[in-house]
């Protein structure tokens, strides 16, 4: 009898193990399966990086479904992001990264809602490059970066592809990219941008003339792909405290998502010039180690200058290097200092050999502060002569700081208006672009032509 029930026990025991081992193995093809059923979604998606190596390795060659093309960062820098723009909320359960020899050795993948407040997902801290594969994940946003803190080679950081994989959560995305018609190289579609210049005086919400945090609660209203500003971001004398203590509290909310330049106020510092502007922006302002840079969007390629730093061979050298490599249909630059304004400060003819140099190499789109008013101009030539292949310039100094009146209209000044406070709220398309200047009351003060690359 003993014998009998041990032996019963034991074919019982064996049936337990073939069943376990036939769930072990039913679980672990339906994990795969169900890792496989979530759809890709970040393939074409808007994108955008701490920094770039040079134009040919633009963020968005990391989600352009191509094994051999890639994003990669300025070298030798701790640390750096590369993130991707989902187009709407979603569920993230996967993410796969496809590293260059230029690996990352810590980093973490971080999610958010906004573009600025991020959560963890997941963190290594033991990279080895090749591929990186995380699954199971659970985190909800629009948002997703790879967030790189220690570099497992000399180098930058450089991925092939960063494959994003989950399910919207119910909202609509935003539409995928799609060809450009003329059959070129495809762009990412639409896209918008918020720009200011001259925005936080020494002042905060509490203090009913304040005007930036009204500004910059209409910039993230407006929620764009991200954000330029053009100089004097910060008042009187931009030390790093007055960054934090006024900047910070309001444009600062969308800072990941910005793309600044300098103006004459950010070398005021009595710490040094430029010093607070760096030490606030970091990376952010030098991605690619200088106070001037480029980046791409879609069909566009952005130009982000020093003014303050014209008379220098080093920034106009790097300038006619820059545009020659571009491949990008339309070019948009920005920097403080006007060539044309019919404000106080008037014409500046330090910026007029970059026009000449932007006018030469086709540019389209120029945007500048300095003087605190709202102004367009016609498109012109470098000497100010009307032309339809001449560049569009915007003057656009109201993001808080005190308004300065118009002086003496310019030549091919189309619109001013002065003591409004506002954003530039330009819409780029693969072939053109837009904008409407909008003001605090969230009233459209002015609406602009639209106007093709050329």
């Amino acid at each position: 009898m003993h014998q009998g029930i041990t032996a019963g026990r034991a074919r019982i025991g064996v049936y337990a193990a073939v069943l376990a081992l036939l769930g072990g193995l039913l679980l672990g093809w339906s994990g795969r399966a169900g890792a496989a059923a979530d759809p890709l979604l970040s393939k074409g998606r808007a994108a955008a990086a701490s920094s770039t190596e040079g134009s040919s390795y633009a963020a968005a060659k990391a989600f352009d479904g191509s094994g051999s093309t890639r994003w990669a960062s300025a070298e030798g820098k701790d640390p750096q992001w590369l993130q991707v723009d989902l187009g709407a909320s979603a569920d993230v359960s996967r993410i796969k990264l496809s590293w260059e020899a230029a690996y990352a050795r810590a980093y973490r993948l971080e999610v958010s809602a906004d573009g600025a407040t991020w959560s963890p997902v997941a963190t290594e801290k033991a990279g080895d490059g090749g591929t990186d594969e995380f699954t199971g994940l659970s985190g909800k946003g629009r948002y997703v970066r790879m967030y790189g803190t220690a570099r497992g080679t000399s180098y930058g950081y450089s991925l092939y592809e960063m494959e994003v994989y989950g399910t919207f959560d119910g909202s609509t995305p935003s539409p995928s990219p799609s060809p450009s018609p003329s059959g070129g190289t495809p762009g990412t579609g639409a896209f918008t941008v918020v720009a200011a210049g001259d925005i936080a005086a020494r002042c905060t919400a509490a203090d009913s003339g304040c005007a930036h945090p009204k500004t910059a609660a209409l910039a993230q209203l407006i929620d764009p792909a991200f954000y330029l500003t053009m100089g004097d971001s910060q008042y009187d004398d931009a030390r790093l405290s007055d960054f934090k203590n006024y900047y910070d509290k309001t444009w600062g909310a969308f800072k990941a998502k910005t793309h600044p330049v300098p103006g004459n106020h950010e070398t005021y510092d009595p710490a040094g010039p430029l010093s607070g502007y760096k030490s606030y922006f970091g990376a952010i302002a030098y991605p690619q180690g200088k106070s001037y840079y480029s980046y791409d969007r879609g069909n566009w390629h952005f130009v982000a200058l020093d003014s303050n730093s014209f008379d220098q061979s080093a920034q106009i050298d790097w300038l006619k290097a820059d545009l020659a490599a571009n491949a990008k249909k339309c070019v948009a630059a920005y920097w403080h200092h006007p060539l044309y304004s019919s404000g106080g400060h008037g014409n500046d003819p330090v910026s007029k050999p970059v026009w000449k140099i932007l006018y030469a190499a086709g540019a389209d789109l120029v945007l500048n502060g300095h003087d605190h008013h709202y102004e367009r101009f016609a498109p012109q030539d470098p000497d100010g002569k009307a032309t339809a292949d001449g560049m569009v310039e915007i003057v656009g100094g109201t993001g808080g700081a005190e308004p300065y009146p118009i002086e003496q209209v310019q030549p091919n000044s189309q619109k001013r208006i002065s003591g409004d406070y506002g954003v530039l709220k330009l819409d780029f398309t693969d072939t053109g672009y837009s904008w409407t200047y909008v003001g605090t009351d969230g009233q459209v003060k002015d609406t602009s032509p639209t106007y093709s690359c050329h």
